[in-house]
């Protein structure tokens, strides 16, 4: 007599969920009538964000088809907020993007690879991070001018990865899911004889200089003595120390402070003990990345034992994720709680100094910032430069953490259940992503015509 499955079996679900929808619809991809022009979709992201630095976030954007890209993750959230999903949800990084993975040191001080980025981190359908990282690959092998069959074979490698990989872990107890993590010197050894000589030596040098990115590194290429004391140097935008930008010092000071004790409360006990140690030194304001341009973000130097003692935080503004009108409403009353907590789910080893805080702004605003180290270990692929092979190879390697990630949040069974044994969903996936291709080189151009008829400044 054939027996049911109980409804909470989670291989069940994954099956049931093709029903839902099948794994070759997700190839599709058309804009609708109603879809938002992009120019709109970045505008409304504009008005949270300093203005004078939104025309160089439009000049990083619009660099190439890759960079918008990197920047676009609102007009990507809301394509595909509007298609059908699989129903199967886990914590996603949310801009899963390729050159936001990368190496950093754990807190072991061991070199692992992993996502780096978790501004937009929320729970989703899992496939919403698949389609982002397929997507990148594409435009980025565009980028190089690989032909048809050397793009989806790199894609397609991506997405199989993930696959499979889901569906080892799928087998594995949970503490072993939870442990699992890649380490650059275990990759390099398994992998010295596909890599082959030339190659390993590259990842080597590469590995040594992430060794070297550390706090005594950007003590040396960012700050300086004056007047007796260390600070920040300036580098106007993209390097303002906060006494040019109005504020006093005898106010800075005790005010950082104050934040930094309630940055404090957020970590654990042995490590808040390990942050008390240092003291503020000064602060200044940074432009980073591509799309968090404009965002504001702050590097502060806390000082230890003496002057040549640095700790290096980044507090960076943390607004609502991209997801959020599509998916799970976010569960934190901070944002900058949200992208912690997110990144503590889906990182293997995070940073051990990683908090939030909410904070004042200039303006007498009150927003959300989650603090980091600013340099420790880190390292990022230059994708720009890879051919054929290397793009397919990061791209696996890519496919595995992402899978790794999902695993630690999501019902790892159901989601391996739903991809199932064949290659089908990977091909439905690497169709969509060369037609999302398509679709960023049309937005790409839209801002480019809106810079050219004068109705978009770019810096």
């Amino acid at each position: 007599m054939a027996t049911t499955a109980p409804a909470n079996d989670p291989v069940a679900r994954g099956k049931r969920a093709r029903k839902q929808m099948a794994r070759s619809s997700h190839r599709d991809w058309a804009a609708g009538e109603d879809r938002r022009p992009p120019r709109e979709i970045l505008a409304a992201q504009d008005v949270t964000r300093v203005p004078g630095l939104v025309p160089i976030r439009y000049g990083r954007m619009l660099a190439s088809p890759f960079t918008f890209y990197r920047g676009a993750a609102a007009i990507m959230a809301a394509d595909l907020g509007g298609l059908p999903n699989s129903g199967i949800e886990a914590q996603l990084c949310g801009d899963a993007h390729l050159s936001n993975f990368g190496v950093f040191q754990a807190p072991d001080r061991r070199l692992v690879f992993d996502l780096n980025d978790f501004d937009e981190t929320l729970s989703g359908p899992f496939e919403w991070d698949v389609k982002r990282l397929a997507a990148s690959i594409a435009v980025a092998a565009r980028e190089r001018d690989f032909d048809d069959g050397e793009r989806r074979a790199a894609t397609v490698a991506t997405v199989r990865a993930y696959r499979k990989t889901m569906r080892v872990f799928a087998g594995m107890r949970d503490i072993e899911v939870w442990y699992a993590r890649m380490e650059i010197d275990s990759f390099l050894r398994d992998w010295r004889s596909a890599l082959g000589k030339q190659r390993v030596k590259k990842l080597e040098q590469a590995t040594a200089k992430a060794h070297g990115k550390d706090s005594m590194r950007a003590l040396s290429r960012l700050s300086e003595r004056r007047g007796g004391r260390r600070r920040i140097v300036s580098d106007p935008p993209l390097l303002v120390p906060i006494e040019e930008l109005g504020v006093e010092e005898r106010e800075a000071e005790p005010m950082l402070q104050r934040l930094l004790a309630s940055y404090l409360r957020t970590l654990d006990s042995d490590r808040r003990m390990l942050a008390a140690r240092y003291r503020y030194a000064h602060a200044a304001h940074k432009v980073v990345g591509v799309g968090s341009v404009g965002s504001r973000a702050w590097v502060i130097l806390l000082l230890g034992r003496d002057d040549d003692d640095p700790l290096f935080l980044q507090a960076k503004e943390a607004q609502r994720s991209v997801l959020e009108p599509y998916a799970t409403k976010c569960p934190f009353d901070n944002q900058g709680r949200r992208v912690v907590e997110g990144q503590r789910v889906m990182q293997a080893a995070g940073d051990v100094f990683l908090g939030w805080l909410r904070a004042k702004g200039l303006d007498g605003r009150q927003r959300d910032f989650y603090v980091r180290q600013l340099w420790d270990g880190k390292l990022s692929a230059e994708v720009e430069l890879m051919g054929p092979r290397q793009l397919t190879d990061y791209g696996r390697v890519c496919g595995w953490t992402l899978a790794r990630a999902h695993a630690r949040s999501g019902d790892r069974q159901a989601i391996a259940a739903y991809l199932g044994g064949s290659p089908t969903f990977e091909e439905a996936v690497a169709d969509f992503a060369e037609a999302y291709a398509d679709q960023n080189q049309r937005d790409y151009e839209s801002l480019q015509a809106e810079v050219e008829a004068g109705r978009l400044a770019v810096a």
